[in-house]
């Protein structure tokens, strides 16, 4: 009986297969690497963050110092030009996107851990657990957040950074916990989850392991969106004059040129910088969450 030589196969090579978790994340890849929204967004946003870390490292003198004639221009000493009273407004915008950047990053990351752990509790728990989480949402959500923060704001005798980012993190989170419980109530009903359950396993092992991940990409899209929100907010108390007392953010660079009337003296290198950054820093954000949502979901993909 002649042997017919069998044709070679994934199993013939001694090649093994790829985990599915791995073919998952190098779908995910190559999808991201062909997405134009993901890669301008996130072009963007490194190159601004970039500007902010690394270019007060080559400036000699602070944001607020007097450095030159008064209502210049810009030039290619001071690139862009001087405010009235002969402050570098390149220095100004640079310390500016780092406080951006800081302000963004803690008040969202404060609502985005606030608002996921109030969510994931009241959707695993459910029953009495999530009706007091609920409420407890519904009348944070209620709240005129604007308003408080400026009360908060206006009668606190030390503003920073860091206070202004701990009160909006605090009243930001209540859409984040709505949106995550939604998920998480219908994770909870899940077969692996039950397994989970009867295991003895403890709660946040089960939301932490085998909850969250399951819905990592809405929690990055999540933080992106807490993000740009938070630097709203910080440029809107900014604006009003409820900004850090001695310090630098785009905010205040726009409520300085108001302030001293840039726009009527027609010093447009005074405001439209600062009000540029935080346009193309958000816009940019906005562009970067759809690209992921693109790649994160298959039907939205173009392939």
């Amino acid at each position: 009986m002649t042997n017919v030589p069998a044709t070679p196969g994934a199993a013939d090579s001694g090649a093994a297969p790829e985990p599915a978790g791995e073919r998952k994340v190098s779908e995910g890849l190559h999808f991201a690497r062909r997405n134009p929204k993901l890669l301008i967004g996130t072009g963007i946003v490194l190159a601004l963050l970039f500007t902010g870390l690394i270019g007060p490292l080559f400036i000699d003198q602070g944001p607020n110092v007097y450095v030159g004639p008064k209502s210049q221009p810009p030039s290619s000493e001071y690139w862009m030009g001087t405010t009235s009273f002969g402050q570098d407004i390149w220095a100004q915008f640079v310390y500016g996107l780092r406080s951006t950047f800081l302000v963004g990053a803690l008040g969202g990351g404060i609502a985005f851990v606030v608002g996921t752990a109030v969510g994931f509790v009241a959707g695993f728990k459910g029953g009495l657990v999530d009706e007091l989480l609920n409420m407890f949402t519904n009348v944070v959500l209620v709240l005129p957040t604007l308003v408080v923060l400026i009360v908060a704001v206006a009668y606190l005798d030390v503003r920073g950074v860091v206070v202004q980012a701990l009160f909006i993190g605090l009243t930001s989170w209540p859409w984040a916990a709505r949106a995550v419980r939604s998920q998480a109530l219908s994770l909870a009903t899940r077969d692996y989850v039950d397994l989970a359950r009867l295991s003895g396993r403890r709660t946040w092992r089960i939301i932490t392991t085998e909850i969250a991940p399951n819905m990592s990409s809405y929690l990055v899209m999540s933080f992106i969106l807490l993000f740009g929100g938070a630097i709203l907010i910080a440029a809107g108390l900014d604006f009003i004059g409820l900004g850090p007392a001695n310090g630098v953010s785009l905010g205040l660079m726009l409520e300085s040129a108001v302030a001293w009337s840039a726009l009527q003296l027609g010093m447009w290198w005074w405001f439209i910088p600062p009000g540029a950054g935080i346009t193309l820093l958000v816009g940019s954000m906005y562009i970067l969450n759809v690209g992921l949502d693109e790649v994160f979901n298959p039907k939205l993909r173009e392939l």
